[in-house]
């Protein structure tokens, strides 16, 4: 399990086969604005209430998830949302039974057989969560489907986990560690595979909307994801903000455009110049597919608008250039 893949990583070094412990790495950014996020997360963690952090993709919920819970101090559980959850995927079910056989053969003339079958059950991540006083990072949750969800309706509201199928070992109910702490995060409701929330989940949980981050801290972050200079940097996320504005939602192009294309540039030690082919290229196969939509003044663009933006903002030339690695 590793945040590494994320826009601004933090290191994820194991503490044992389910656990983590999030460390910040060297290109984990915290600009006053990602400070500010995760100092209200942590302040609602602290107090002892559920934190939710909703937003677009690409807005890096799952890093600012990953930041709060370091902050506490405690082990880190991580699950993903998935469809094809039931219940027993997160608190956990009988795997299999324990066989006991006595075998009483005190009397060479008589042997007494006693048999004993007992089911064996086997905690998952929300039930080990609760009783360890761990933080839950449930990252897309609304992607599971909302009855599955109900069980945290008891663990939030009244701290307990109720567990039907460990009746039959006295464990029917089990009181919730006073440490143990979630982080839910979600993308909005009309993405594909996304569920609507019960509202008395929805009223246990304080909800943050999390937006695109300024421009100083995408420009810091992608510096640090691809070693740019910040001057390089700034080009690119201007393209891709500006790219952004202009979309019907305002959601895509999003920060990992930016990384992506960033990436590619330190690759190939180019510049973001507009009379260089391979530059504009790269523009357009990272960012053509997320401004299909892109409108102007209420009106569908019939073509894309990538190499208009990256004229303007990367330079004009009077005939573009050939490939060049070096520029």
């Amino acid at each position: 399990m590793s945040a590494q893949n994320l826009e601004h990583a933090l290191e994820v070094p194991a503490v044992n086969s389910d656990n983590v412990q999030p460390e910040a790495s060297e290109e984990f950014v915290c600009t006053p604005l990602v400070e500010n996020l995760a100092d209200r997360a942590s302040a609602y963690l602290d107090a002892g209430y559920p934190v939710h952090l909703a937003g677009p993709a690409g807005t890096g919920k799952t890093t600012l998830a990953f930041h709060a819970a370091a902050k506490r101090g405690r082990p880190v559980k991580l699950i993903h949302g998935n469809d094809e959850f039931g219940v027993a995927d997160l608190v956990g079910q009988d795997n299999g039974y324990r066989r006991n056989t006595l075998v009483d053969n005190y009397i060479h003339s008589v042997v007494k057989t006693e048999e004993e079958v007992r089911t064996f059950w086997i905690d998952n991540r929300v039930t080990t969560a609760c009783i360890n006083g761990e933080t839950l990072i449930y990252d897309e949750f609304n992607r599971s489907r909302p009855e599955v969800n109900n069980l945290f309706l008891s663990i939030l509201g009244e701290g307990i986990l109720n567990l039907p199928n460990r009746r039959h070992q006295g464990a029917g109910y089990l009181q919730v560690h006073p440490e143990f702490r979630v982080i839910f995060t979600s993308n909005p409701e009309e993405y594909a595979g996304t569920h609507k929330t019960q509202d008395a989940l929805m009223d246990r949980m304080i909800t943050m909307k999390i937006g695109h981050y300024d421009r100083e801290t995408e420009i810091k972050v992608t510096q640090a994801k691809s070693g740019l200079p910040a001057s390089e940097a700034a080009i690119v996320v201007d393209i891709v903000r500006e790219l952004r504005g202009q979309s019907v939602n305002h959601h895509r192009p999003t920060l990992r455009a930016c990384i992506a294309i960033a990436r590619v540039m330190a690759t190939r030690k180019f510049s973001a110049r507009a009379d260089n082919l391979f530059f504009r290229d790269i523009c357009r196969d990272i960012l053509d597919m997320d401004t299909a939509k892109v409108r102007r003044d209420g009106n569908s663009l019939g073509e894309s608008p990538v190499d208009e933006v990256v004229a303007r903002l990367s330079g004009k030339s009077r005939r573009p250039k050939a490939i060049d690695a070096e520029k």
